[in-house]
């Protein structure tokens, strides 16, 4: 197996950041886990086989594309796994991306279940998670091999690999999107743009921690409408359309689905309040 640095980022996930080092502890290890800390902690963690290097990214939002960049900038490994907070990696998972990344130049993307609540406790097994986990019902993914993913919006930043040096050649992300949403399918454009193809892998996966969310996710509009804004002005086309028609449902924005994306109003805290999901939904 080649050098392998896991990137994750974190603010306010320490029980999920936990889970996430526990599950790298139980297969072949990354050579090392950046940790980017956009909330503080400071927090020791507990002792791994492979070193865990924190790297402080204090922020009031949340800057998704600066952190991952911080991340890449803070890691020497050959080939950057890329791991959401959230997210418990199977055994496989680092050399099963690290083989499929030596053998494909694109990016790879893993399988990722999501989990209901409290499906993880402190002797979980994978067999269990899983039996509980969901698959994403758009994202399909063979048994095992790599595939081409249909189209680069099916790309996702929770679980995927990448060579540093075709992440550095494509510049990494777009920090011009300083919040939530856009970023990673706007990186997936711009890859494939320059040849670098969105690729499914079968094997490795990894399993996604429930954590409360809204649907739409209300809680991040400022930064969504943001963020389609810049992502239309490049592309020209919209990202994100089913939140962006949700808003426009729900008296939000003035949206034409062209060239007009104009806020009228922010969600009420009573309209965050009932986009909640129920603890049972995965997603």
């Amino acid at each position: 197996m080649s050098a392998v640095s896991v990137v994750t980022i974190n603010k306010g996930r320490r029980a999920h950041l936990l889970r996430l080092l526990e599950g790298l502890s139980r297969g072949p290890a990354p050579t090392e886990c950046i940790v980017v800390e956009m909330g503080n902690d400071t927090r020791p963690v507990p002792t791994t086989g492979f070193p865990v290097l924190r790297i402080d990214l204090p922020s009031e939002g949340l800057p998704l594309a600066a952190a991952r960049n911080a991340g890449r900038a803070g890691a020497s490994g050959d080939t950057l796994v890329f791991l959401d907070v959230d997210c418990i990696p199977s055994a496989n998972l680092v050399a099963g991306f690290d083989e499929a990344v030596t053998e494909n130049d694109g990016l790879v993307c893993c399988e990722v279940r999501y989990l209901p609540a409290d499906a993880v406790a402190d002797d979980w097994a994978a067999e269990r998670l899983d039996q509980v986990g969901h698959a994403h019902p758009v994202r399909r993914f063979p048994k095992r091999g790599v595939v081409p993913a249909e189209k680069p919006g099916l790309f996702w930043s929770l679980a995927f690999a990448v060579r540093s040096a075709t992440f550095d050649r494509l510049g990494g992300f777009d920090e011009g999107f300083d919040g939530y949403g856009a970023e990673d399918t706007d990186f997936a454009f711009r890859a494939a743009a320059s040849g670098v193809s969105v690729l499914f892998a079968g094997g490795p996966h990894a399993w996604h921690q429930h954590h409360p969310s809204c649907d739409p996710p209300l809680q991040h509009f400022s930064d969504i409408v943001r963020s389609a804004l810049r992502f239309q002005a490049r592309h020209k086309i919209w990202p994100m359309e089913g939140w962006l028609e949700a808003f426009a449902e729900r008296g939000l924005i003035a949206w034409d689905r062209e060239d007009i994306l104009e806020v009228l109003r922010s969600p009420t805290p009573n309209e965050i309040a009932a986009a909640r999901l129920h603890p049972d939904r995965p997603f």
